[in-house]
């Protein structure tokens, strides 16, 4: 065999093993690259609500907020997607934190109105909130700050999805400090898991409550940080009184209110700076919104309504139309605006689509938006929304351009001065309101009459209400509702 015949031969096997070795490789990288899509596209993502009480739909430097800033919140806009028709569950406590944790109107699960020491109810068992919905695929969860479900243990957030708690278990105003009833309220309490570890909360307590809550969301987040979590943080302000550490107490030009929103501004900064820390602020959901509109009549210690119509405690645009802001590096497009119609009860349907949860067993109102987050612009999931209010009053209608207001005796604030420096102003309980319909999208302010000149409009929708009092009842007109389910009573 000549020498130049094994020169060829070697030439060609040293070819064939690496031509062998760049196949491999290549089909190792392949796979690598399949198998971690396969990871990345099941990988569940983190989740984050916080939740403002009584926070306006002008309170932020995005919805012209004077005197103070909110780069953080700000931050959120730029990266994410801001809803301008987003919709408090209804315009008061206790009633809007049930319907964004379950989905439901609140009066289809028996909540009205903001429950106080003495109440002996709360959220029923039956009922599946976010929590329970996202612990059945592996989430952890956790819910820091107010509660305002119920106060006793059997209505606790630990019996009804969550790891773990820490808050007050109702509103921050429920206490013998109270500026027109202090008789009313024992002791202020602040819970952990559902043992009481300090029973009466002092005013300087009060002045850590917005950093102690956000120290432990981020312990939350640190500990959790390898698997899929639920962070539910609502503060216990903006609502009065108002309470502010000495981080960001004279700070604003806007007083003690612009002081408060600075400093949850801040603990806005904290968690994105917790999620980037941890490598995970690119899997995780944060919505940021309030619990309803502004409390105006304390004045200067009240935030905005930006213009809107009203305040909290009524159905107008300025009691349950409130800022919402979400983001989701990556999947919802930076920078965007969604003018379409969505509500905090569409949050549960939304996340268990997003996380591959089950829904709830019992009938939900809530629909899944997604499609609108992932800047769909042609995607219309809610056609309607309902605005009930009191016990169970069905107040008001809209779609996507029209309002239809049913007559009812409401609150307004309008012709009374404010109160100032945490004492409030009057306000009127027995305004007599008529039949009116308005045009969101040139009169969101809700002050022209349009009725006659739309009655096609007004029939429409008034398919919808005879709809809605047949499924969930209207003490105005007294209908009961047969969809209706109790609410949560105490067992002793």
């Amino acid at each position: 065999m000549s020498t130049e015949f094994i020169k060829v031969c070697l030439y060609l096997w040293i070819i064939y093993v690496l031509l062998f070795m760049d196949y491999l490789k290549l089909s190792v990288i392949a796979a690598s690259g399949l198998i971690s899509g396969a990871i990345q596209a099941q990988k569940a993502p983190n989740v984050v609500i916080v939740l403002l009480d009584d926070m306006g739909y002008g309170d932020l430097s995005v919805t012209g907020a004077i005197g103070y800033k909110t780069p953080n919140i700000d931050r959120l806009c730029v990266e994410g997607m801001r809803f301008t028709n987003f919709y408090s569950a209804e315009a008061v406590s206790s009633a809007s934190r049930s319907g964004l944790l379950t989905g439901c109107y609140p009066n289809r699960i028996g909540f009205a109105g903001a429950l106080g020491p003495n109440a002996k109810i709360g959220i029923a068992d039956s009922e599946e909130t976010i929590g329970e919905v996202l612990k059945k695929q592996g989430y952890a969860t956790a819910a820091v700050g107010k509660w305002h479900l119920g106060h006793h243990p059997q209505f606790l957030p630990l019996r009804h999805g969550f790891d773990e708690y820490l808050g007050l278990p109702y509103s921050n105003d429920m206490w013998p400090f109270h500026p027109q009833n202090p008789q009313a309220y024992p002791p202020l309490p602040l819970i952990e898991g559902e043992r009481i570890i300090d029973p009466e909360v002092t005013p300087e307590d009060q002045e850590q409550l917005t950093t102690m809550y956000t120290e432990r969301a981020v312990k939350f987040i640190e500990k959790n940080k390898s698997k899929p979590f639920f962070l539910y943080l609502a503060h216990s302000m903006p609502h009065v009184p108002l309470f502010v550490s000495d981080k960001f107490k004279g700070k604003s030009e806007q007083g003690r209110y612009g002081d408060v929103m600075m400093e949850i501004d801040w603990s806005v900064g904290e968690i994105i700076k917790a999620l980037e820390k941890n490598g995970i602020a690119d899997n995780t959901l944060i919505v940021f919104t309030s619990d309803n509109g502004p409390w105006t009549n304390y004045g200067n210690h009240a935030g905005s309504s930006g213009g809107l119509r009203e305040a909290k405690g009524t159905t107008f645009e300025g009691g349950q139309r409130v800022p919402c802001i979400m983001r989701w590096p990556g999947k919802i497009p930076a920078g965007t605006v969604c003018n379409q119609l969505a509500s905090a009860i569409d949050l549960l349907p939304t996340l268990a689509q997003l996380c591959g949860a089950p829904l709830p067993s019992l009938k939900i109102d809530g629909l899944d938006i997604s499609p609108l987050m992932f800047g769909n612009e042609t995607a219309k999931p809610r056609e309607y929304f309902l605005y009930y209010y009191d016990r169970n009053s069905l107040k008001a209608v809209r779609n996507d351009r029209f309002k239809l207001v049913l007559p009812h005796i409401g609150r307004t604030y309008a012709g009374f001065l404010p109160g100032n420096d945490g004492q409030p102003g009057q306000v009127n309980e027995r305004h007599q309101e008529y039949l009116s319909l308005y045009d969101l999208r040139r009169d969101p302010g809700e002050r022209y009459d349009v009725q006659n000149q739309h009655p096609e409009v007004v029939a429409e929708l008034m398919k919808i209400v005879e709809a809605a009092r047949l499924d969930l009842g209207d003490e105005l007109t007294g209908q009961e509702g047969t969809g209706r389910r109790p609410v949560g009573t105490l067992i002793e």
